[in-house]
């Protein structure tokens, strides 16, 4: 048998026994599961603990208390309403929804990340019930509440919420969400776009490099697409930038057959962040840890370009000269049209905009936005993969029930909990 790794002491508490508790989870039978088991299990698959708060696992007259009120709900085939209870305990959102949220945030998926302003404002957003989809659009980020004696939000450390964390903050009661971002960051407004203007979002995909993967990852978390699955050859290649060579190795049909059909379509919609970066000192410090999101305004000139836009993007400009020269941050959507149509662009939105904010709006209101949040909140609640005809049938159906109602998430947490409640 496999042995798994111990969890390092760098794990939150919180993190240790949210993970441990699945472990349990994992060798629990499910044969003959009563209306008191599966409430159970709906109250452990959303918070990641037994129904006391507590780390233990034997039954208390507490723990008795909550299954006592969750059996009785899913006996009167209220099993929603109480899974929509176990969205109350605070291990939903500092263990289940901040490991949700972590792997968004860095290029290596990795959950094991220090508490962020992306991380905490898709935790803020969950918890207000508000639109999920305004997570890549809306002037909005959340931080901790003043009166907690917290270091102030810096554009440029992570302090404010690596204190949060070292405090033990409860993510449930002390986050405010009630400030805009452009507010407590002093981006313009328009130059918000939900978390992938946070520090956090800006440090992993704005650092150095081209801003393609700002993108790239923002269509791999939240779309669930990656590069290779959205190749289309068929698309103009009139907006790939001069840094692609034409000719990779000397053969161009490299790039006629690969490398286009991706650059095509991502190379147009990139451009949206043509006026952002990352600044750090790569010297002293390149890890970029106390480094800070960048954004040039009306009036702002990079000195390299002369526009405002950044001089990542005429960086290589002689791998091909005739490439294309990236004038401003107008940005279009060549995967309207093709197979990539199939994503479900809505039909009520233009395919083109300027800036980061319009295009934000144009992904989260995909089809493919909404059915991927579904598809991962089913992986964390059901601890698998939607498989069979069954799984991919519930997927869809809560996927139109995510739209029906205002894209709150939390009863995505909860109708997949109850699906998932007799396994």
């Amino acid at each position: 048998m496999t042995r798994l790794p111990l969890f390092p002491k760098r794990h939150s508490p919180s993190l240790r026994r949210w993970l441990l508790a699945l472990l349990a989870l994992a060798v629990v039978s499910t044969a003959n599961a009563t209306d008191r088991d599966r409430a159970k299990r709906i109250h452990d698959r959303i918070t990641g603990v037994p129904p006391s708060d507590t780390p233990a696992f034997d039954i208390t007259d507490q723990q008795n208390e909550m299954l006592d009120v969750m059996e009785d709900m899913v006996a009167n085939g209220q099993a929603f309403d109480a899974a929509m209870l176990a969205t109350e305990n605070s291990n939903f959102y500092n263990a289940t929804l901040r490991n949700f949220a972590a792997p968004w945030t860095n290029r290596d998926q990795d959950v094991f990340v220090p508490l962020n302003d992306y991380v905490a404002t898709v935790v803020g957003l969950v918890r207000d019930e508000e639109d999920f989809r305004q997570m890549l659009y809306a002037d909005v980020i959340c931080v901790g509440d003043g009166a907690l004696g917290l270091p102030a939000y810096s554009n440029a450390n992570n302090d404010h919420y690596q204190a949060m964390e070292d405090q033990g903050i409860d993510l449930k009661t002390g986050l405010v969400c009630d400030q805009p971002q452009s507010v407590i960051t002093g981006l313009p407004a328009e130059a918000t776009a939900g978390v992938m203007t946070t520090r956090a979002a800006a440090k992993a995909f704005f650092i150095a490099g081209t801003n393609r993967a700002m993108l790239r990852f923002t269509l791999l978390n939240h779309l669930g697409h990656d590069m290779e699955q959205l190749l289309d050859v068929t698309r103009p290649a009139d907006r790939i930038r001069q840094d692609v060579s034409r000719s990779p190795g000397g053969d161009s049909r490299i790039f006629l057959n690969n490398c286009v059909g991706c650059h095509n379509g991502m190379d147009p919609l990139a451009q949206a962040f043509a006026y952002y970066n990352y600044a750090y000192d790569a010297d002293n410090d390149p890890e970029g840890n106390n480094g800070q999101i960048q954004y040039n305004d009306v009036g702002q000139n990079d000195p390299d370009t002369g526009t405002r836009v950044d001089r990542k993007y005429h960086i290589n400009s002689t791998n091909f000269q005739y490439g294309y020269v990236t004038p401003d941050d107008g940005w279009d959507n060549y995967w309207r049209e093709g197979v990539n149509s199939l994503l479900g662009w809505d039909v009520g939105l233009p395919g083109s905009g300027s800036g980061a904010k319009s295009l934000g709006m144009g992904l989260a209101h995909s089809r493919a936005f909404a059915e991927y949040q579904v598809t991962k909140v089913f992986r964390t609640v059901c601890l698998r993969e939607p498989g069979d005809a069954a799984d991919r049938g519930e997927v869809a159906t809560v996927t139109d029930s995510f739209a029906a109602n205002g894209y709150n998430l939390k009863r995505v947490f909860a109708e997949l909990a109850v699906y998932c409640m007799g396994d």
